[in-house]
């Protein structure tokens, strides 16, 4: 156990799928896994071990922000020896040719966050997703004809932003949106040498202001949760 997780070792499979929100986790849960049982409710952090078509995962809600899933990365990846997490959230587009609903895989995160240098002194400011998952990822996409969209997505330390300059890192950096976890996430797994990928479906536009509900962002993304749990058998 950690302070974080009260799982055991034995309790939390080699595959993590991770969502921000814990109501998404048991959504997943109780939609697509068999045999599943609740591993973790610590902080209301909810986690569930199971079987998608007779491979076993463990899927498990990492909270918002790069503190949180740094937190619960990090414990997963060094103290239950887990091999791969593959995040699944939203994100705020940060151009008009994506749409709310479209896909994006990121192939790597841009943040001017501080954390993986306080971590242990990497100071770049961009860090890769595994391009192993990936490819893996996109076949998938392939053979069920769903369109995503591969990019560098910004992620923030901050969500209610004055003057957010999204052009500028649209421009700039390419960043296709906006989210706030891959930047903690994709750096643990380089650390413990892991795999970590991140699909997310846009749920709002900095561009046109279009938005979905909380609701919808619970339950409506089932697209890419499919996916992801396809990619992983």
């Amino acid at each position: 156990m950690t302070p974080h997780i009260e799982a055991k070792l034995e309790d939390i499979a080699k595959t993590v799928i991770m969502p921000g929100d814990p109501l998404r986790a048991k959504f997943i849960a109780e939609t697509y896994l068999t045999d599943y049982k609740l591993i973790n409710q610590v902080r209301g952090m909810l986690g569930y071990t199971g079987y998608y078509k007779n491979k076993q995962l463990t899927v498990m809600a990492s909270g918002m922000g790069i503190p949180s899933m740094g937190i619960y990365s990090y414990e997963l990846f060094k103290f239950y020896d887990v091999d791969t997490i593959i995040r699944v959230g939203s994100c705020g587009a940060y151009t008009n040719k994506l749409n709310l609903y479209d896909l994006v895989l990121v192939d790597k995160s841009f943040s001017d966050s501080n954390y993986a240098y306080t971590q242990n002194e990497y100071n770049k400011d961009e860090i890769e997703s595994s391009k192993k998952i990936n490819n893996q990822i996109i076949k998938v996409a392939k053979e069920k004809n769903i369109k995503i969209n591969v990019g560098t997505i910004h992620c923030s330390e901050v969500f209610y932003r004055d003057n957010n300059p999204f052009e500028e890192l649209y421009k700039n950096k390419k960043c296709l949106g906006v989210e706030m976890e891959t930047f903690a996430l994709f750096h643990n797994a380089n650390i413990f040498n892991k795999n970590a990928a991140c699909i997310l479906t846009v749920s709002d536009s900095l561009v046109t202001k279009e938005a979905t509900t909380s609701l919808e962002r619970q339950r409506a993304f089932t697209e890419m949760i499919e996916l992801a749990l396809n990619s992983i058998l």
